[in-house]
This record gives structure tokens, sequence and C-alpha cells, in this order.
């Protein structure tokens, strides 16, 4: 009994138990030895083989466009914003595509596109479509033009278009168009882009700002990828794109366009053959206008070079000014200083002088300041002879030191520079006639905007800062980087010489060659110039003589706020003159920004019997309409407007209004409005606006009550 109650041996039992431990432990491991094995077979041996797998499951990558930046204006107006548009082709040697397939659709589909194009008759098209099936041609174009996504999308619901790519052969081409809802205002500044879409998915800037700032306008692209997800295709995108940074100049809209057509008149006034004009901030530099107007065709202009920073050219009299500052700096004469102009007529080294009045006897004995006011030729390089004639290099280092050629590094790509001659230059020949002529403006090469830097200098207290084109630059509203004024020197002459200076340019115009610039409204004070144009090497009268013609000041003369510069180029009617011809847009375009800045008591001003009682008032903006007819003593009816946005008309009691719907997603009734409110209302619906002509619009090209798409381009013609 006693062994009974002793323990049992455990010994085997505990045995087995350790075993099955065992043999779950090497099965485990055999599995993960399996897997192991068959992660580094799938990885590597069989690795090629799963790619195709994963591939199969996956289309191709492709670039996701990002959104070229835009360029506003000053106060934020749309000046330049990507649209894009198509190139239409098909494929004549499409797998799918079926000869009697095209036949049996041929005549319905040339219809419409007949219809939609208007390029070509239905029969044209037809004769058109039939020639490329015959031709087999892998890019044969449905239409030579580009059409817009809106377009595309109606004329890919035509008949044989519809179907499948593989069946028609049809695909398109996409590209980019730049489009500028204030047509050519600044255009040659703001510049253009190269329109085809590069192999990186963005595209590139050609000339001006768009060039300049291409890295941060053109963004970069995303890539897209569809996947098989559930038995289905979707689009997943890969890589976000990153749209272009947006760039605001210091462009204003209202100055721009009261200059490009106070130019643009002149121009076809007198048949000239380019012109330039700018206007710039005294204080702070910015450019607020820039025109550049060439002629294209007999009457009609366009912006074909940007004159005003790329000509290196001879700038006549304008340079007068220069000459006689470092004069007076140097001590060499007062204003009061007199100097022998003689007959008109002077001879210096065999080479014949001449002053404009010769013809008239000349200008005799007179001073230095009215050598100024009259441009005598005579007058200024006497005295400049009297000075340096023995010493020229220190009157070009007087030029040096007042900073009529300091580099200007300006932001708009191919810009030239001022080209001011040494006596010790061996590129530039220095002759002996060289020191008289270059006081007169010739010998010498100063591109517009440096005149304009200089004469702006003088405007600003002798301050001479760098012409600004840019304010801020931006991304998705935020400012990433603002650009300041830049003082390229605080003092370009002392005190005494800029009072001097100052009185001069004001006497050109009240007693000088300036006197057509002269304004009731606005005082001005600046400098006439007239230079012969130089042929090359063939000199200047190879093929009959050209001239050019410059006005070059500032505006109001006491407390100048504009500084602005003129320039035209081989007028073909009228005597060339600096005063009339470029002092003439010189004073509109003073004239119209100063009336546009100042307020009128019309109270005191003496009624015209002549004058329309009840004033014409273009459609826009109620309340501005209310202010300015306030100054006329007009009380507009606005009771049963609700809008703030109204049309108008005239009736014998007053002026009529009539609101303008802004109802989200329709088309707005612009027509009798001016540019500006026309183009925020239609850009506040999500158009894009292309705009030709000046003045207040006459046509709309998409009907006001229509639904708005967003993105679609509605044309606007003003007169």
């Amino acid at each position: 009994m006693a062994e009974e109650n002793q323990p049992k041996d455990i010994e085997p039992k505990n045995n087995r138990i350790l075993a099955y431990y065992f043999i779950v432990v090497l099965l485990l491991g055999l599995v993960v030895t399996g897997i192991l094995v068959r992660m580094f077979d799938t990885a590597f041996v069989e690795k090629e083989k799963w790619e195709k797998v994963a591939e199969s499951q996956k289309r191709p990558n492709r670039l996701v466009l990002p959104g070229r930046g835009n360029i506003y204006s000053a106060d934020g107006k749309l000046m330049a914003t990507s649209v894009p548009r198509y190139y239409m082709y098909i494929d004549f040697k499409a797998d799918g595509l079926q000869a009697d397939t095209l036949k049996q659709y041929v005549d319905s589909l040339s219809y419409y596109l007949s219809k939609k194009l208007k390029n070509r008759t239905a029969a044209g098209y037809k004769a058109h479509l039939l020639r490329g099936l015959r031709s087999k041609s892998r890019q044969y174009p449905v239409y030579e033009g580009r059409v817009s996504y809106t377009d595309l999308k109606e004329i890919k619901t035509y008949p044989f278009l519809r179907l499948s790519k593989y069946k028609s052969g049809f695909y398109t081409k996409e590209m980019v168009q730049r489009q500028k809802p204030f047509g050519s205002l600044a255009s040659r500044t703001i510049g253009d882009i190269y329109g085809e879409i590069e192999e990186g998915g963005t595209t590139k800037g050609k000339n001006g700002l768009e060039l300049q700032y291409d890295s941060l306008l053109r963004g970069q692209a995303g890539l897209s990828s569809v996947r098989r997800v559930g038995g289905g295709w979707t689009n997943v995108i890969e890589i976000e794109p990153v749209n272009g940074m947006d760039i605001r100049t210091t462009i204003d809209i209202d100055i721009q366009d009261i200059t490009e057509k106070s130019l643009l008149d002149k121009l076809k006034e007198i048949d000239a053959e380019s012109g330039t004009a700018v206007v710039m901030e005294v204080a702070t530099g910015e450019i607020k206008a820039i025109t550049n107007m060439g002629r294209i065709r007999e009457g009609i202009y366009g912006e074909t070079k940007n004159h005003a920073v790329a000509d290196e050219s001879e700038p006549g009299s304008t340079f007068k000014v220069a000459s006689m500052m470092v004069a007076l700096e140097d001590g060499v004469c007062t204003p009061t200083d007199s100097v022998d102009t003689g007959n008109g007529i002077f001879m210096y080294k065999g080479a014949r002088m001449t002053d404009h009045n010769a013809n008239k006897g000349g200008y005799h004995m007179i001073t230095a300041e009215k050598a100024i006011w009259n441009s005598s030729n005579i007058g200024v390089a006497k005295l400049i002879l009297r000075g340096y004639e023995s010493n020229p290099s220190k009157f070009v280092e007087g030029l040096y030191r007042i900073g009529i050629n300091t580099p200007l590094n300006l932001e708009i790509p191919g810009a030239g520079r001022a080209k001011i001659r040494k006596p010790s230059d061996s590129t530039r020949y220095w002759s002996k006639t060289t020191l008289p002529w270059m006081s007169f403006g010739y010998e010498t090469q100063i591109p517009p905007i440096y005149t304009l830097t200089f004469f702006n200098a003088i405007a600003n207290g002798g301050k001479q800062v760098r012409p600004m084109f840019t304010k801020e630059i931006l991304r998705d509203g935020e400012v990433v980087k603002s650009f300041s004024t830049e003082v390229l020197n605080p003092a370009i002459c002392s005190e005494k010489t800029l009072t001097q200076i100052k009185s001069m340019l004001v006497g050109v115009v009240e007693e000088g060659t300036g006197q057509a610039v002269r304004s009731d409204i606005v005082s001005i004070a600046g400098k006439t110039g007239t230079a012969q144009l130089s042929q090359g090497s063939a000199g200047y009268k190879a093929a009959g003589v050209s001239h050019q013609v410059s006005f070059c000041g500032y505006f109001p003369a006491d407390k100048p706020v504009y500084s602005c510069i003129v320039v035209i180029r081989r007028p073909r009617i009228g005597y060339p003159s600096g005063g009339t011809m470029a002092g003439g847009v010189f004073k509109s375009i003073a004239e119209k920004i100063f009336a546009g800045t100042v307020s009128y008591n019309l109270d005191k001003m003496p009624a015209d019997s002549a004058a329309v009682k009840i004033p014409q008032a273009k459609g826009g903006d109620l309340h501005a309409l209310e202010n300015v007819m306030k100054q006329f003593g007009i009380r507009l009816g606005t009771d049963s407007v609700e809008s703030p946005w109204v049309m108008t008309g005239i009736k014998e009691t007053g002026i009529s209004l009539k609101n303008v719907s802004e109802k989200k997603g329709v088309v707005p009734h612009v027509v009798g409005m001016g540019a500006k409110d026309a183009v925020f209302l239609l850009e506040n619906q999500g158009l894009r606006v292309s705009i030709s002509g000046m003045g207040k619009v006459t046509s709309q090209s998409i009907p006001p009550g229509s639904r708005a798409i967003k993105g679609q381009t509605i044309a606007i013609v003003l007169n």
C-alpha cells in the first residue's frame, strides 16, 4: 500500500511534451524558410514576371500639365493668362479605320465642320477629308488652325469623330496660347511664350517678362496613371503638378491705355515708322506705362520690338541737358554766360555744324540757358569746347559721374545699354570732331529708357532710381517676394546745378522749342530732341534724310509725379519736330493723366454755350458713375436700380439707367460699358476675355443671358 501512495515517475511525459515543441518549432522554421525562399524567388528570380503582372494592372504614366502663372497689372487686373488650344489630326493608317466607314459619314461630318469652323464649305471639307484618306497620312490636319477646349468637346461628338480613336484615327495635339485680356496694352513688355509644350510638360517664355520670370511662371508638371481597381480603371495622381507663380507688374492699365492711344493717334497722323512712349513714377521708378508701336503695314501698327529698352540710337538734343549739367557742375559756365552762335553755321576742323534756324539767320549772341531753351547745337558745342577742348576726357568723366550711362540691369531681356565713348577707347574711334558733336547728342548711343531715367533723376531731386517693371511675385495669392525702389545714385549733381537745370527745362516749354507742349491744365518741364538717323556706314543721307524726334520731361513741373519720354522715328508727313510731334504726344499723356487724378470745382468754371448739357456716359460701376455725375451737378435716378452695375442711355430729363444682371453662371450684358468694367464682370463669371479696339464695348461674341462656361473665351470689340 505504501508503494501505491508514492509519486509516479513523470519523466516520460515531459519528454513527450518536449518532442511536440520540437516538432512545432521545426514546422514553423520550415514554413518561414519556405516564405523566405518564395520571397527571394519572387523578388529576384521571378522579378520580371511579377513586374509585368503589375504593369498589366496599370497604364503608362501621363504628364499632368501645370498652369502657367498669370501676369497682372499694378492694381490686380489680368494682363496675361494661359489658354489651352488644340490641333486636330486624323491618322489614316489607324488599325481600326475603315475607308467605307469614313465614306458613310463624310457628308454629315463635312457639314458640321463647315458650320463650326467656317474656313471651308461642306463640299470643301468633303474633298479635304477624302484627299487625306487617299494620302494615307498618319498626321493629316482636320483643320489648319487651333480650337478651344470647348470647341473640341463639341467636335468630338460629330459623326465619325465620335468613334474610338482606333476606328476614327482622330487625335489632338495640345498647345498653350497666352491670352491677353487687354489686347496690345504693354504687350511687348509683358512678352510672349512659345506655344509648344516642352518635353517636361511646361511652356517656355519667348521675350519680355514672360522670359525674364520663365522659371517662376512655368511651374512643374505632375504625373498621373490609370490603374485597375476592383475590376475597373481609375485615374491616380502619382505626383501633383505645381502651378507657376504669378507676377504683379508696375503697369497701370488706365495710364497704359492713355499712353498707347496718344502715341498711336500721332503715328497715324504723321505716318511714322515707329514710336515709343514710357511713363515712370518719379519717386519710385515704377514704369506705369510702356508702349512700342511699329508700322506692320500701311496705316496699321502693332508691338513688334521693345524700342524703349532695346534701341541704341543717337538721342539728339535731349542729350544737351546732360552736357549742360556737366558744364555747370565743373564751373565751365553759368546760365547767364554768353555764347556767340553767329548766323547758325559753324565750321569746326573742316566739319559743318548748323542750328535749326540757320536759314533764318541764326541766334547770334545768346546765354547758356537760352542755348538750351532754343536747342542751339552751336551754342552748346561752343560752351563744351570752351571748357573741354584741351581735355575731352574730363567731359566724358563728367557724363559718367552724372549717371546717364549707369547700367540699369533691367528686367527685360535683350535690353540695350548706353554707349558713351572715351578718347582712350581703342574699339570706338574718337575723332577730332567727336567732342562738339557728342555735346548735342551725336556719336553716342542711348536707349530711350536711359534718357528717361536721367530726366527722372532731375525730377526726383537728383536721386537716380532704377526703372521697375515688377512689384511682386505671388503664389496662390500670397506674396512670395516684393520689389522695392533701388537707388542707383543719391545725387547726380549739386542742388545748385539741379535748380539751374530745372529752370532751363521749364524755359524750354515756356520760351523755347517746346512751346507746343505748354498746357493750361498741367505744368510741364522737359527738352525737345531732333536727330538725323544714321544709315550705318552709308552715313546720314544715303537713302534720303530721315529723323528721330523726341521729348523727355516730367509733370507737374513744380512737384513732379511722373516723368515721360516720347520718341518717334521716321515721320513721313510734316516737318520733323520734337516739340510738335513727340511733344504733342507728351502733352496729351500728361493732360489726360493729370485730369484723371485732379478734381475741379466745376461751379466756378464759366459755362460753355456750346457744351452738351447731358454728357454721354458709359455703363458700368454705378457708384463710380454717380461720383462723376455729381461733379457735373447731375443727379441720377437710382430708385429703381437694384444692381451695382448698370447700362446707360440719354433722355431729355437726364441719364437713364438699366440694371445689369449678375446672375451666377450667366453671361452679362456689357455692350456700352468701358473695358475695365466689362472685363471685371466677364472674368467674374469665369470667362476669359479677348479685347480689340479702344473706347466702350460695341459688341460681345457670346450673347448676354447665355450659359457662362468657365474658361470659355469671349471676344469684346471696343470703339
